[in-house]
């Protein structure tokens, strides 16, 4: 049986706080290369390394679009969302691997 594609859109964090948002098909591998420092620019100048909130959506318009929506918050409002869900800021990928099955605690899509 094919499983189904997903999309995540996602939040890093730096520990004073600096935010990233992004929207991947492959979440695993992506916060890994932020971990690794592998993604130039942005993330690695700051250390924006610790994931701390994560969507799932089954269409990638629907994730981009999201994306969007997201980066033009305010500051506050995207703290807001992160608290609501993680309000000790845990790096929710802090024990991942590459051979992790980190993703199943995110389950099934739960916006399409």
């Amino acid at each position: 049986m094919r499983r189904e594609k997903r999309y995540y859109v996602y939040i890093l964090a730096s520990k004073s706080r600096v935010l990233y948002i992004g929207v991947t098909g492959f979440l695993l591998q992506r916060v890994l290369q932020h971990k690794a420092g592998d993604v130039d620019g942005f993330t690695r100048r700051y250390r924006v390394n610790r994931l701390v909130y994560v969507e799932v959506f089954r269409y990638v318009d629907n994730a981009i679009t999201r994306e969007t929506e997201l980066k033009n918050w305010r500051r506050e409002k995207k703290l807001k969302l992160i608290e609501e869900t993680n309000p000790t800021w845990e790096d929710l990928a802090q024990d991942w691997t590459a051979d992790s099955s980190a993703l199943k605690r995110f389950g099934m899509p739960r916006n399409s």
